[in-house]
């Protein structure tokens, strides 16, 4: 019998997760940071789409034309279900990425997105992929590729390499992978027990092993337990990726272009030393100690004039979409966490704070007289989409346009959020991807759908249907018992819903 995993895990499903990088309106921003003329997407594609959230968001909430693959059917099919309900120009197939890449009914691409599947393929399916790039990303298009990266993952993978040999050799035949893992971690901690000396070496591969036990299953499966499973270096990344004439651009994690909060003064003079940008980010990732890169490429760089990037960047739209209040200073970098300037950000957040589209031209109007050049404002935007407080805004005509469907793709998810709790996301015309909304306020929604207009009936109504499933609320780790300690739970979380949540899912077009 043939193995069409090809040691891939296939017998678990990958989370429902969204994954913000891979959305092309933030593309933008970025290269405009970098001084980099961005492209325009019109036509998509992601590889490895997992679940499909993703994808069919961004599908959704653009008028971009989105094709992908995930080789497991069952996701493939998920994926194809919720592309099919919204309507969205999403063509998504269960196809493996040796036939995916070859079909000859795909256009060309300006974006193509490959999020973490490439630690975890073969070396002839990542060969497979950046012939793709060469042949279908257009001239001027952008590659996202995210991985796991050298040197961050050098004391982990001795210890990931023993936890997959003993689920492929020690696990039972026949028993799933959620047991073969559940004893493999169960062997490791036995191991430990008995004190081996590469444990006192490497304390941090210990500390990551301790997170790992605590974990989705389905994740740890698919991140740690595949038959092919490479951290790589950069270095070796941009081996990979000369075939496909692609160059590197920038980072889409967009904290790592700011240098104070991940870099001391000794190792930022260090890499201005390096006349050559590529060396200079395996320095960087020393520096660091990388574990996760997520960057993008270019297929023919252009570089913008001074004048160009600052007339650029003044056009650049966002939206605060987190409550003014909850929009903190305390910001985590590679340093541990850092405090930022008050008097800086502090203006900026107030003149976002009614949740308007706003361009940073208008924002340098609004903050003027604030003692705030226009050098710390978009320093600090690049900070505040980096924490996931502001994101970049599209178009308003292609919000427009793209409105409908990503109604109704939300429409779906408010249903599926009566029975499931994995999908915690809901489309935004306005940032042509998704924020995050959790199953109860999704529930509220549902109930704002059928017609009840205050919180006290938003409450009631999600407590019929979790009662219905004999579904209970936690709080503090605790399950509440009685209906009373639930509604009285759901009612104060339907007015801070109502309070704070909802005026920005108007905002987004969400509501």
């Amino acid at each position: 019998m043939t193995d069409w995993t090809h040691g891939y895990v296939a017998d678990i499903g990958y989370t429902y997760g969204y994954y913000t990088e891979l959305n092309p309106v933030r593309v933008q921003l970025a290269f405009f940071n970098a001084g980099l003329v961005p492209p325009k997407a019109g036509t998509a594609c992601e590889l490895g789409f997992g679940q499909g959230l993703s994808a069919n968001i961004h599908a959704a909430a653009s008028i971009t034309q989105w094709h992908g693959t995930d080789f497991n059917p069952a996701q493939a099919g998920f994926a194809r279900d919720l592309a099919e309900i919204s309507g969205a120009n999403a063509h998504l197939f269960d196809e493996a990425f040796d036939a995916f890449c070859t079909r000859d009914d795909l256009p060309e691409f300006d974006y193509i997105g490959v999020h973490g599947i490439w630690s975890w393929i073969s070396d002839a399916n990542r060969a497979v992929i950046v012939d793709f790039v060469r042949r279908k990303l257009k001239v001027g298009g952008v590659l996202y590729i995210s991985y796991n990266t050298q040197p961050g993952w050098a004391a982990m993978v001795p210890m990931r390499d023993l936890m997959a040999l003993h689920a492929q050799t020690m696990g039972a035949e026949g028993t799933g992978i959620v047991s073969r893992i559940d004893n493999a971690l169960g062997f490791m901690d036995q191991m430990l027990a008995a004190n081996p000396i590469f444990a006192r070496a490497n304390p941090q591969a210990i500390e990551r092993f301790s997170k790992i036990k605590d974990q989705n299953r389905n994740y740890v499966a698919h991140e740690y337990f595949n038959q092919d499973w490479k951290p790589m270096s950069f270095a070796d990344m941009a081996d990979w990726m000369a075939p496909a004439k692609v160059q590197w651009a920038a980072s889409a994690n967009y904290a790592d272009a700011l240098d104070a909060i991940n870099l001391t003064a000794e190792q930022q003079t260090l890499l201005a030393s390096i006349p050559d940008p590529m060396f200079r980010q395996s320095v960087r990732d020393f520096c660091v100690n990388q574990q996760f890169r997520k960057d993008y490429w270019v297929k023919g760089a252009r570089t913008m004039t001074p004048l160009d990037q600052a007339e650029a960047l003044r056009t650049q739209r966002v939206i605060l979409t987190t409550p003014r209040a909850d929009a903190g200073l305390k910001v985590t970098g590679s340093l541990g966490e850092a405090t930022l300037h008050e008097n800086v950000y502090g203006p900026i957040l107030d003149a976002l704070a009614d949740h308007k589209v706003k361009s940073l031209a208008q924002l340098e109007a609004e903050i003027a007289g604030k003692s705030i050049s226009f050098a710390q404002l978009r320093q600090a935007i690049i900070m505040l989409v980096g924490t996931g407080y502001v994101m970049p805004v599209q178009e308003d005509a292609l919000a427009n346009k793209a409105r409908k469907v990503s109604a109704a793709l939300n429409a779906h998810l408010l249903q599926c959020a009566r029975s499931m709790t994995e999908l915690s996301y809901l489309a935004s015309p306005v940032v042509g991807g998704a924020v995050q909304c959790g199953r109860i306020p999704q529930l509220f929604l549902l109930a704002m759908k059928d017609g009840h207009k205050q919180p006290a009936d938003w409450a009631r109504y999600a407590w019929g249907i979790l009662s219905m499933q004999n579904q209970r609320l936690l709080k503090d780790g605790k399950a509440l018992e009685t209906p009373e300690e639930n509604l009285a739970d759901l009612n104060a979380q339907a007015e801070a819903f109502a309070a704070k949540q909802l005026p920005i899912l108007k905002a987004l077009q969400i509501v």
